[in-house]
């Protein structure tokens, strides 16, 4: 018998909802096959079945929400007799039991009507996509999500805005009252014999002042994502004692292969041509020359990888997940720039694969595409180094005491100590400057 579990979808990925088995129990289902499809804040994907075998029995429902590692289903190896899909007693098997009676479960709901008297095939109104665990939200709290703000890409409504909508919600009767009391202060008021003040002055109190404690501060609390990102965060600088090492690095030949091509590469292939990839080729060659930054630690063994699997950052709405380009070594500049387009794209729709965003063996993180001169980024565990990308500048500089304009960027080095020591270090950030400043490699 084997156990399926929630798989983690990203570092700081605690749940996921499970939306729809795609096997029911007594089938027979192929190791790697879609089994059942999940939604969490990052990632909305289809989990492959760890082995071939039969669906002997469905533990979670669908829309349930569940955190990662739990059991949801059992697989029988073989067709071995547990096809009969004996469930657990008193448990009940949402799909056995939804595939009789569809319509008692659909039209309650649909009945229902929402609290602003919209009809609830308005749950879908909205534009952009809308992610099965949103919608449930709305479906079980009877929430007309025209009325919700979305704060995510492109206006798209995250659980997060939900979760604020019916904060909002549950708290209006208190303010509501407030404006009651008001009238019945005016009496007190008459009485004026404190002469000090001019008579212009006299007026003034009749005005409604607000409360001056309430604007001060708000206090919500911080997502799912957020306490584990904060989490992992904390546990890496606890674990590796960080070192930074800034080196700044003349792009001026990169920035002309990247003029030269780019716009056929948007042409012929529907991306831009950025920086990243050539900055991730060469990462690629030092840490070939240099393999203990491709390692890890285990306790007191160094685990040297012999895939060289880069995790590009990528930012979020409410937060970032680090997807892997898998034998990064194996690709050139274009190819790693599809890879990078491709990853990023699918993690910003929350569609990525469980296994792209784990086996990771190097980070790269890019805070120069939101302006960033240089930054110190923190490990990602259980790597040992993160390389990061600041901006791209033209700025003068001097060249055989002449000054020239060339395009500068520092990028920024963050090494485990324990591990790396600063004379390394500085030695693989050497050869990546040195393949950058002399790229020659071709883009087409």
């Amino acid at each position: 018998m084997t156990d399926v579990v929630m798989p983690q979808m990203g570092e700081s990925i605690v749940e996921g909802t499970l939306t729809k088995w795609l096997k029911k129990p007594g089938e027979h289902v192929e190791r790697d096959e879609p089994l059942f499809e999940i939604s969490t804040d990052k990632v909305d994907t289809e989990i492959p079945s760890p082995s071939a075998g039969t669906l002997n029995e469905i533990l979670v429902e669908e829309g349930a929400t569940v955190q990662i590692n739990t059991v949801v289903a059992r697989i029988a190896d073989g067709d071995g007799a547990g096809g009969q899909a004996t469930p657990a007693a008193g448990r009940p098997v949402p799909r056995t039991a939804e595939a009789a009676a569809p319509p008692p479960t659909v039209q309650p709901a649909a009945a229902a009507p929402l609290e602003n008297g919209a009809a609830p095939e308005s749950i879908s109104a909205p534009a952009g996509p809308i992610s099965p665990l949103v919608r449930r939200m709305a479906r079980e709290n009877n929430i007309d999500l025209n009325q919700v703000t979305g704060t995510g890409a492109g206006g798209r409504i995250t659980k997060q805005d939900v979760e604020a909508y019916l904060t909002q919600r549950t708290q209006p009767a208190p303010a509501a009252a407030a404006p009651t009391p008001e009238p019945a202060q005016p009496p007190p008021a008459r009485p004026v014999p404190q002469a000090a003040a001019p008579p212009s002055q006299a007026a003034a109190p009749a005005m409604p002042l607000p409360a001056p404690s309430a604007a001060k501060t708000r206090v919500e609390p911080l997502s799912t994502m957020r306490q584990r990102i904060a989490e992992h965060m904390v546990l890496s600088k606890r674990t590796s004692p960080h070192v930074t090492t800034v080196h700044r690095v003349d792009m001026t030949k990169v920035a002309r292969m990247r003029e030269r091509h780019k716009a056929d590469v948007q042409a012929r292939y529907g991306f831009s041509l950025t920086y990243l990839p050539f900055i991730a080729r060469a990462t690629v060659v030092g840490l070939r020359q240099y393999p203990l930054l491709n390692a890890s630690i285990d306790g007191t063994n160094i685990i040297y990888h012999n895939e060289i699997n880069i995790g590009i950052a990528v930012a979020l709405e409410n937060g970032l997940i680090v997807p892997v380009i898998r034998g990064a070594d194996e690709r050139n500049a274009l190819g790693l720039q599809h890879a990078i387009f491709d990853l990023a794209t699918r993690a910003r729709s929350r569609q990525l694969k469980p296994d792209e965003v784990q086996g990771g063996t190097f980070s790269i993180t890019n805070f120069g595409s939101f302006g960033s001169v240089m930054g110190t980024p923190i490990i990602n565990q259980p790597q040992v180094a993160i390389l990061g990308v600041g901006t791209v500048d033209k700025t003068p500089v001097v060249i055989d005491d002449a000054i020239a304009i060339r395009s500068l960027c520092y990028l920024s080095l963050s090494f485990d100590h324990r591990l790396v020591d600063g004379a390394l270090a500085d030695q693989f950030m050497t050869r990546v400057k040195q393949v950058l400043e002399d790229w020659s490699e071709d883009v087409l």
